[in-house]
């Protein structure tokens, strides 16, 4: 068995006695709402990774799809928690009841969604940037509403129980948000990795059934007592007037405001972190549950808080957050630049801890305001469920603003000072509002801002060389660093001094068209190899432009007609203007670049028909990458092509990749490492390859030169690529039935399995 499933399932089985130990010594007859809170978190964190999965490959991955699709689940989940608040004020229905249909209504949505999704995706293909919102705030709605619905029902029943709203807020956020957690390893280490999308859903969905069936079973078996007796038993001062609290309305603003900053860290440190690994699967997985532990375990100290000084002053709790609030800050600003500095000696794992560390001092904010403002009676758990809104409202305005405006606005050195800056300022005025020494503090406080600012440019300095290169990177050494830089809502871009591109902390391309230069053979050979395989490509379809090298290539092939290409990222055409070898693709009157995803474009543009289509590939374990090589993509390319039309695309040294693509089309050819497929016969013709090649010309300038004896040579070995017998892996040509034949044992890409994405550690 699997060494992942035996540590993970011991780990979870610690946590529920551990849970389950804690509660029974202070003597909670319902200690077991924990451990079902705890396994309710579980499945919440699965359905949002591959929900948002399979609408990214329903509508594109472009940001403003990820902006919508994040921004609509949040939503949800906050309009949830007025449900639950609205419900739990329902005294003739048992809240445990209503928790545990919740947890069976999720259950069954979660195993019918996949399967609605693209149903829904069947009537709604290309649509606009509107109706995508529409659609995703509609399938995503019902879970989240019943998700977001069952904190404020459990905080009602457990604060009848506790009397104590910080206490009861804190231990149900810790033990749900530390299941959340651990859904998000365990995904990253086995779920995604071993069953795909559609086990991962049956498995979440088989947990939430058998939450909601225990939940319901343990309420009608077990006895129950009177929650104000038990109240009383537990705190004999609960019959006594609780403490002042301070206005609902600051609270509100407070929640919504650290949410805010909290998850515009979580953006900036997922994509420096994704930046560090490459763009791997498993990193936002593993980013997403340090910062969800480190919210749990924030939120356990805030329990404990709220037990050992459960009456004192509500300002005491505002004097407390302020603290909390400014410690986060602090740490949270120093994340990215202790991630650069450790890179280049180890893996970004090692900082794991640091993003735990900010975030649990975030986490104890929302337990302290709320013991803060909210009295421990029958509205309780309806006015946290406005508490938790404003909380999960700030939140998806800062995933908007910083990951869909101000990214595109500011280098990522700046957002993280204004983060930073927001936060101590937020905590500096809970500070000030609640101490008595408040020159002392203020002076204190300008001192941890004036030092953030002036720190902020040695910290910050060559940020994206130390993270890409890793111990590589030296001050002096020119090839590592890079001469231009372009950061925007879509990622990041680096182009050294020899004019390597990094896309995202990978290499990508090479700013050149010359296959003169020994370094650029392999690269620069598939674009160049068209004509031995298609004898008139008038019509192109290209998918991601880059650097524009091989789109310049193609452009000035001289059957060319119309070159039509999809980009992602418009950072790419800021870049490609420096670079004389590839500035005349801007120029050129056969080409148009749009902005978009290109499954969403082909989606959009059924009636669009291509004589050949070309897709450079980002390498097959790089996250999404599979959405690009699975049975389903390549399934909407061939309705593109028009009869004899081929498909050519950069496997990346994909064995699965290759078996997908002649499993698709009946007809297939190995390239080196490209592979061109077709519903028609492809055959390579060396000799129509040779006439095209010395009749080449880019931008009036012939690739080949007859004349010269380097040129002769050169021309030589680019014809002898299919003379190598019998075809190594990655050598010379090899045909469909040779490709079937080798790899019969593996198995396909889809978009349910995402090939290999989740394998890459």
């Amino acid at each position: 068995m699997d060494q992942n499933l035996w540590f993970w399932s011991a780990l979870v089985l610690l946590i529920v006695l551990v849970i389950a130990a804690k509660s029974r010594r202070e003597q909670d007859p319902y200690f077991w709402v924990y451990v079902v809170f705890f396994f309710s978190g579980f499945p919440a964190l699965v359905y949002q990774i591959v929900w948002q999965r399979a609408l990214f490959d329903v509508y594109g991955v472009n940001i403003e799809s990820v902006t919508v699709i994040v921004t609509t689940f949040m939503l949800g989940l906050g309009l949830g928690s007025l449900w639950g608040g609205w419900l739990s004020r329902k005294k003739q229905v048992p809240l445990l009841i209503l928790f545990g249909i919740t947890e069976l209504a999720i259950a069954g949505y979660g195993l019918i969604s996949l399967r609605l999704f693209h149903w829904v995706a069947l009537f709604t293909a290309g649509a606009t940037l509107l109706r995508t919102s529409i659609l995703a705030l509609v399938l995503v709605l019902v879970p989240t509403l019943l998700m977001g619905s069952t904190l404020p029902l459990l905080v009602a029943h457990t604060v009848r129980l506790s009397n104590n709203v910080g206490l009861s807020v804190g231990r149900l956020y810790f033990v749900n948000t530390l299941g959340s957690a651990v859904a998000c390893f365990v995904s990253a280490d086995l779920l995604m990795r071993k069953l795909g999308q559609t086990k991962s859903l049956t498995v979440a969905a088989l947990i939430n059934a058998i939450v909601g069936i225990s939940v319901l079973l343990l309420f009608r078996l077990l006895p129950r007592q009177d929650p104000a007796s038990l109240a009383a038993q537990r705190d004999p001062m609960s019959s006594l007037s609780p403490p002042p609290r301070i206005r609902f309305a600051l609270g509100v603003a407070v929640a919504a405001l650290s949410g805010f900053i909290a998850l515009g860290y979580e953006i900036i440190w997922y994509r420096t972190f994704s930046f560090a690994a490459e763009s791997l699967a498993r990193s936002f997985a593993v980013v997403l549950g340090s910062y969800l532990a480190g919210i749990a375990f924030g939120a356990r100290a805030a329990e404990a808080f709220c037990r050992k000084y459960s009456k004192a002053r509500a300002q005491d709790w505002v004097h407390l957050t302020g603290i909390f609030v400014i410690g986060a800050n602090i740490v949270g600003f120093g994340v990215i630049p202790s991630l650069a500095f450790t890179s280049r000696w180890v893996k970004y794992d090692a900082i794991l801890p640091l993003v735990a560390l900010a975030a649990a001092l975030l986490g104890g904010v929302f337990p302290f305001i709320a013991h803060a403002c909210i009295r421990p009676d029958s509205d309780s758990g309806a006015k946290l469920s406005y508490l938790y809104l404003s909380n999960i409202l700030g939140s998806a305005s800062g995933s908007f603003v910083v990951g869909f405006i101000v990214m595109d606005l500011w280098p990522l050195s700046r957002i993280a000072l204004a983060l930073a800056l927001l936060g101590v300022a937020l905590g500096t005025v809970l500070l000030l509002s609640s101490v008595s020494k408040k020159k002392m503090v203020a002076a204190a406080i300008a001192c941890i801002t004036g030092f953030m600012i002036l720190l902020t440019g040695p910290l910050f300095s060559n940020l994206y060389e130390k993270l890409c290169f890793k111990s590589a990177w030296h001050p002096q050494i020119p090839r590592y660093q890079f001469d231009h830089l372009v950061e925007n809502k879509s990622g990041i871009l680096g182009v050294t001094s020899a004019g390597l591109v990094y896309g995202d902390g990978s290499l990508e391309a090479r700013a050149s068209t010359d296959l003169r230069d020994a370094s650029n053979f392999n690269f620069l050979l598939p674009p160049f190899a068209l004509e031995g395989f298609h004898r008139h490509p008038r019509e192109v379809f290209i998918i991601g432009v880059g650097i524009g090298s091989w789109a310049e290539i193609v452009a000035n092939h001289p059957d060319v007609e119309k070159v039509t290409i999809v980009e992602i990222n418009s950072g790419y055409l800021q870049l490609i203007p420096l670079y004389s070898s590839v500035a005349g693709l801007l120029k050129n009157p056969k080409v148009e670049i749009v902005i978009d995803d290109a499954r969403r474009w082909l989606l959009h543009h059924p009636e669009k028909k291509f004589d050949l289509m070309l897709m450079n590939t980002r390498n097959y374990c790089r996250a999404h990458a599979s959405s690009l090589l699975s049975v389903e993509f390549l399934q909407l390319a061939r309705q593109h092509l028009l009869p004899d039309g081929i498909f050519f695309y950069n496997t990346t040294f994909s064995t699965r990749a290759l078996l997908t693509g002649v499993t698709v089309f009946p007809y297939g050819l190995r390239i080196r490492n490209c592979l061109a497929v077709s519903d028609s016969p492809v055959e390579f013709d060396r000799n129509r390859w040779k006439n095209l090649l010395l009749r080449y010309q880019i931008e009036g300038q012939p690739v080949f030169n007859p004349q010269s004896g380097k040129d002769q040579t050169l021309l030589d070995k680019v014809l002898s690529i299919s003379d190598v017998h019998p075809p190594g892996e990655w050598e010379g040509v090899s045909d469909a039935e040779g490709i079937r034949s080798k790899y019969a044992g593996l198995r396909v890409i889809t978009d349910d399995n995402m090939g290999d994405e989740w394998l890459v550690h």
